[in-house]
């Protein structure tokens, strides 16, 4: 839930229908799809931008609770990009993931991205989830709780763990006490009934899904849901449902500290533009005495050693980011230069108040969905575990979610998203993603009957179609078009090259940066 960098991604931000009721038990991952009411259409205005221009926005009430349907309504935000064409193929609802990410801009950049041809059929119909953004309430449980300068996240002494402790606590508590009669209603099946009341208030039958990241998890439980309701359904870079959430969580680390090494190798690669060594492994030790130089003293009282994770994180996303954190890491390294530093730090690492509404609905997602451990010598044993063979994000990735142990919800059962009863489903996966690695494509695809795997091999970046591989777009753009999916005898169903790495800032940037800049910025961080 990161501040966007707005420099390098360049979109501009954008400012009813079915009641459904399900017994209370299907919180806790019943797949059993509720009854519905009809209420209210919906009533679109524009509100467009100067990057979409035909975008449309409108609202809908739902009920906070769907098993009373008579009870409190809560409103969620919508976006929407209308077909043009004469025969429409219905509405398209995205998702950019999160849990936590605001969807409105992202209909406006999946209409405006896919082949006009293909946009025109749709009415790309975004939306923020319950809790987020312009959906009202929208929540934020403790301002400020990102502010600069963090104590240091790996726990080296008992003052420093009692540190980080104490802030997930107070996190946690103060969510509590602020959206007490909220939190037992803002999980991911709740997210699901809202978007079947969504389709309700559009009026269709059934809705295509296109999904990234958390929202590849929301969008295979609506489908267990709602299965009858689904006609096409998109989901790239996907979540590994057996792992929700906390395994999840562990199994990212090891990964971003793969694809931080990745990135370390391409500076060593470039050193005769960042002087920083042609051996990765000294790069690294260089990296991370640029980390405890910064623990000792942030760099203009804003970068210490939480807050240059956070700055870096970003690359394992999107390797689109490296050049910028490559040119901050030299200027610091080479000449503790930290101005390129701390503007790194604003671009990608600084949370403002729309990454602390992201955030709030992240962890009260997240905590709700399943269980967590509750004893903290479990997070200590088992993130000391990974940081011995994972260091980079093992901690920052561990207080980040450590609100989880102290939260004041019960949790409920994860959803088993297996299913037989869809229409051919679109899946799509880089063999090196870092925050949802390449084993929840696998699994999703085993446990979605007739679905079709779509690799990028070698890629390492998080949410791959329309951010300019022309070989993936063409299997999306094929399956929009005439719900066409690749078969294969393999693992993967089709196998595309990945977009070659990005070239430091004197050279000349790879066409493609500008497209995927954007998309990246919309996905954001840690979802």
């Amino acid at each position: 839930m990161k501040k966007r960098a707005a420099a390098l991604c360049g979109a501009a931000a954008v400012v009813a229908g079915m009641i459904t009721s399900i017994p209370a038990d299907a919180s806790a991952g019943s797949a059993t799809a509720p009854r519905t009411t009809q209420t209210a259409k919906l009533t679109w205005k524009k509100c467009a931008t100067s990057d979409y221009p035909t975008l449309q926005c409108a609202s809908v009430k739902v009920p906070l609770d769907h098993s009373h349907p008579g009870g409190r309504k809560i409103t969620l935000a919508l976006s929407r990009v209308p077909h043009t064409a004469a025969k429409s193929q219905g509405p398209l609802l995205v998702n950019p993931g999160g849990p936590g990410g605001s969807g409105l801009t992202l209909a406006g950049f999946v209409a405006s991205s896919l082949p006009k041809s293909v946009a025109a059929q749709y009415d790309v119909i975004g939306f923020d989830p319950r809790g987020v953004g312009k959906s009202e309430p929208a929540l934020d449980c403790k301002p400020g709780h990102f502010a600069p300068v963090r104590p240091d996240s790996v726990p080296a002494t008992p003052a420093l763990e009692k540190a980080n402790v104490e802030r997930a606590k107070a996190f946690a508590t103060a969510c509590g006490k602020k959206y007490a009669s909220l939190l037992p209603y803002i999980d991911t099946v709740n997210a699901v009934r809202d978007m079947d009341s969504i389709r309700g208030a559009l009026g269709a039958k059934k809705i295509n899904y296109f999904g990234y990241s958390y929202g590849t998890y929301l969008g295979a439980v609506y489908a267990k849901l709602y299965p009858q309701r689904v006609r096409r359904l998109v989901l790239d870079s996907i979540v590994d449902p057996v792992g929700v959430w906390y395994d999840d969580n562990l199994g990212q680390d090891y990964a971003f500290d793969d694809r931080q090494k990745a990135f370390l190798a391409w500076i060593a690669k470039h050193n005769a533009i960042y002087k920083l060594g042609t051996d990765p492994a000294k790069v690294e030790a260089k990296w991370y005495a640029m980390r405890a130089a910064l623990a000792k003293k942030p760099a203009q009282k804003k970068v210490g050693a939480s807050e240059l994770e956070d700055t870096f994180i970003p690359g394992g996303y999107y390797n689109g980011y490296w050049p910028y954190l490559a040119q901050a890491f030299s200027d610091y390294a080479n000449g503790k230069k930290s101005d390129s530093l701390v503007q790194a730090y604003e671009d990608f690492g600084a949370v403002d108040a729309s990454g602390d509404n992201g955030y709030s609905v992240y962890t009260a997602v997240q905590c709700r969905d399943a269980s967590w451990p509750r004893d903290w010598n479990q997070w200590r044993k088992d993130n000391w575990a990974v940081y011995e063979k994972a260091p980079f994000m093992a901690w920052n990735n561990a207080w980040y979610n450590a609100p989880c142990a102290f939260w004041p919800t019960r949790s409920l059962r994860p959803v088993d998203i297996s299913n037989k009863s869809l229409p051919p489903v679109l899946l799509f996966q880089a063999t090196d993603d870092a925050a949802t690695p390449y084993q929840g494509g696998v699994t999703v695809h085993r446990k979605l009957r007739g679905s079709s795997l779509v690799v990028e091999q070698g890629g390492g970046n998080h949410g791959i179609t329309l951010s300019g591989n022309a070989c993936l777009d063409k299997y999306l753009t094929a399956y929009l078009t005439e719900g066409k999916v690749p078969h294969g005898s393999g693992e993967a169903d089709a196998v595309c090259k990945k977009l070659p790495d990005p070239e430091p800032l004197k050279a000349k940037v790879a066409s493609s940066s500008s497209r995927g800049s954007t998309l990246h910025g919309l996905l954001g961080f840690r979802g």
